[in-house]
């Protein structure tokens, strides 16, 4: 090949390079006014007042396309679809509970974004916050409101595989002390004492005693439902193939997902519930994969987000395994019920 015709290669070569980052720009500028307008048959949204306190109300994350996508918004819970109330706050995850919101966000950078996790009041101003070390992935609110948890990704980025690691931290929302990771805690597995570097933890969910919690424990390629204790700095095995665990209102079952052999490796989940006196596990009525931390609506019906159209919907299903799921939000993801 002459000079020349090694020229006239990297010209073309630079101009589709050109031509490919161009349209990139262009698909991405395309999309971000696409996320700011409203789209025709999506839920109606308008600026409001959300606050933590009272009853009957349910606060979510807002997906719908529009100017207050990913804004924490309010609907009454008797009517989970209706008109949103828009707050202006925006996060990745929340959770609240007894006037105590936990509001995982990114901060976005000229070159990356970082993470933090915002502790707010009931009027959703921000009491405390704190650095997130990856992609924000769970949050929870214990029931007292007292404590508050999340789980980041800080390898990888799905549940699905095998190749990521997970922080989970635990706040006192009352003095500010953090446990950063709970791999700081002992483990007890089946009775001995435990030590591995593999040891991740994810999805917790809070007892009311403000000294109890469960999660999720994997390490040697399993997981297991693992009861916390606050005082003690232990965490002990409960129950293998449990992941992103959550308590009843009286304590006494954990809703989770479990991985089912057979499906696929990128679903593979079913929605469970475990006894927690008898162990005894009870499939639930939802036949798709649930990669999320479901969360009790009362004490006879879950609440999860599935894909939709806007990037989540929420659906709910009967705790005991009868029944059907049913669609109850679109465009919604990270519920919290209060009172």
């Amino acid at each position: 090949m002459t000079v020349r015709s090694r020229v006239l290669v990297l010209v073309a070569a630079v101009a589709v390079l050109a031509a490919v980052g161009l349209a990139a720009v262009l698909h991405a500028s395309a999309r971000a006014e696409r996320r700011d307008h409203t789209q025709a048959g999506g839920p109606r949204v308008t600026p409001g007042t959300v606050t933590l306190r009272g009853s009957g109300r349910l606060v979510f994350r807002n997906m719908a396309w529009g100017p207050h996508r990913d804004e924490l918004t309010a609907v009454p819970a008797a009517d989970p679809g209706g008109p949103r109330a828009a707050s202006g706050l925006k996060c990745l995850r929340f959770h609240a509970a007894s006037g105590t919101g936990v509001c995982l966000q990114a901060v976005h950078g000229p070159v990356s974004d970082t993470y933090r996790a915002l502790i707010l009041d009931a009027r959703l101003r921000t009491v405390d916050r704190y650095d997130v070390p990856g992609i924000p992935s769970r949050a929870r609110v214990s029931p007292t409101g007292h404590l508050a948890a999340w789980t980041a990704f800080v390898g990888g980025d799905s549940y699905a595989g095998t190749d990521f690691s997970t922080r989970a931290a635990i706040v006192d929302t009352r003095t500010g002390k953090l446990i950063p990771s709970l791999e700081s805690f002992r483990i007890v597995r089946d009775g001995r004492p435990y030590r591995a570097a593999d040891a991740n933890f994810w999805g917790v969910t809070f007892a009311a005693d403000d000294r109890t919690f469960y999660a999720t424990l994997a390490t040697g390629g399993r997981t297991y439902l693992v009861r916390g204790d606050l005082r003690g700095r232990t965490v002990t095995t409960l129950h293998t193939n449990v992941e992103c665990p959550s308590l009843s209102p009286d304590g006494t079952r954990i809703a989770y997902k479990k991985r089912v052999a057979g499906l696929p490796g990128d679903a593979p989940w079913r929605l469970y519930i475990l006894d927690l006196r008898t162990m005894r596990e009870t499939p639930l009525a939802e036949p798709r994969s649930v990669d999320d931390q479901a969360l009790w609506r009362d004490p006879r019906t879950l609440v999860y987000a599935l894909p939709g159209d806007y990037g989540a919907d929420l659906y709910e299903v009967p705790a005991d395994g009868s029944g059907r799921p049913r669609r109850i939000s679109p465009a919604a993801v990270s519920p919290a019920y209060l009172g």
